[in-house]
């Protein structure tokens, strides 16, 4: 059931969200070359992994993350698919390079999950010169996700009819909603004729499939270049399917279900806190692999603190007072990311990424919606994912006409598509050599 928050509270939450996120003002859409070129090298100095020493050996997937950026406004009421209405909805991206005299250099990066627009702070090692997005040959793009909490329009943004935050009264957002207003977003604010490609793995990826869709296919696009062209010229989905699986929608509903059950759900959703760190917890597991987590952490203990070994002869063997290695990793990674996320938006964004379907309002089977995509597209999955295993990847690059299917090698499972960069950015840069 819906339920209104205190005006009090979500004041206080939504002050502390951002302050925590480090809010920054807007900065100009365009950046000119020299501009770009001292941020990328900036990104580079930084070290990609930001987690605790601990647990330096479990790579992390994100860097610092904040809501800065640009801002785009969609100027009357966005309707979304299922016939809601968002009044002036907004959208957070930032832009990297230079855009080119016919404004079709454009390659846009769509984040996962829980990412933002800061596509330095997650996939730094692809971004800048001769890079996979080369910032001195391409104009890119990334967005920050409708219903996301990292600057566009969420439940935790003021509703301007009732001059409170949505809350749960936020309406369903789709991930066909998503792309409609990016896409709209490229062609009234950035003024792009047309966009070389779409990149994206996970929720990303799923993104940038239905981009395929809006933007290249010959039956069911929308956006069109000036001379009636596709105005996506080519896509790279990596590690999603055509649409989300009643195993992905199992292992979504089991974290919602650990905030629902949290006290503070029916009482202040904003404070569902923990929740929010086992739902946490659970994604790190399902994002990973069995070898992955045993190679880190074997049966391994935490250290005590002043105790020079490992496994301690007085630290209990196993039981509840146990010290396991892998439960302090969790139990970190869960704490850390309540600093970053809020319980209202892991709800709606996971059930946003539950409505991923190309073929709803459109056929009776994806297989038939993928047949109408012509545009080149790079299909990529990864041979240890569990969550999306490679079957759905290999199925894309079945039905998408004029495309090419490469694995990634490695025992990040899922997560592979952010932290297996070297071999991400050597099949990203081959295949966009390639593409007009």
């Amino acid at each position: 059931s819906s339920m209104l928050l205190s005006a009090s509270s979500t004041r206080a939450i939504t002050a502390q969200i951002a302050a925590r996120r480090m809010i920054a003002p807007a900065r100009s859409p365009l950046l000119d070359s020299r501009r770009a070129v001292e941020r990328c090298e900036k990104f580079h100095e930084r070290s990609y992994s930001t987690t605790a020493t601990l647990y330096e050996g479990m790579k992390d997937e994100y860097g610092a993350m904040d809501d800065s950026g640009h801002t785009y406004e969609y100027d009357k009421d966005f309707v979304l698919e299922n016939g809601q209405i968002l009044p002036h909805a907004q959208l957070r991206y930032q832009t990297y390079g230079e855009l080119n005299p016919a404004r079709d250099n454009v390659v846009v990066v769509c984040h996962a999950l829980t990412g933002n627009a800061s596509l330095h702070s997650w996939w730094g090692g692809l971004l800048g010169p001769d890079l996979a997005f080369d910032t001195s040959k391409y104009f890119v793009v990334c967005c920050n996700i409708l219903g996301s909490c990292y600057g566009s329009t969420g439940p935790m943004s003021i509703n301007s009819a009732t001059q409170k935050p949505y809350g749960l009264e936020f309406p369903d957002v789709s991930v066909k909603d998503t792309v409609r207003l990016q896409l709209l977003m490229l062609q009234n604010d950035l003024k792009i004729n047309s966009v070389k490609c779409v990149i994206g793995g996970s929720f990303g990826g799923m993104q940038a499939l239905e981009y395929a869709v809006q933007g290249g296919s010959s039956v069911h696009a929308d956006f069109f270049d000036a001379d009636g062209n596709p105005y996506i010229r080519s896509v790279i989905p990596i590690a999603c399917g055509a649409a989300h699986t009643a195993w992905q929608i199992a292992i979504s509903e089991v974290q919602r279900q650990a905030i629902y059950h949290d006290p503070q759900w029916k009482i202040d959703p904003t404070k569902a806190t923990s929740g929010l760190n086992v739902a946490r917890q659970m994604g790190m597991v399902s994002y990973r692999t069995p070898q992955g987590y045993i190679s880190k952490f074997g049966r391994r203990m935490k250290k005590v603190e002043g105790d020079e070994t490992t496994n301690s002869e007085s630290q209990p063997a196993y039981g509840s007072s146990a010290q396991w290695q892998v439960k302090s990793y969790l139990e970190y990674q869960g704490e850390k990311f309540l600093s970053r996320f809020d319980s209202l938006t892991y709800i709606k964004m996971t059930e946003q990424m539950d409505s991923h379907d190309i073929a709803r309002g459109r056929a009776e089977t994806t297989d038939q919606v993928l047949d109408t995509v012509k545009i080149p597209a790079l299909v990529m999955g990864i041979d240890s994912d569990v969550l999306y295993p490679l079957a759905e990847q290999e199925h894309m690059a079945e039905h998408l006409a004029n495309s090419e299917f490469k694995v990634i090698h490695g025992d990040d499972g899922h997560d592979g598509f952010l932290l297996e960069q070297g071999q991400v950015g050597g099949h990203i840069t081959d295949f966009l050599k390639r593409c007009h």
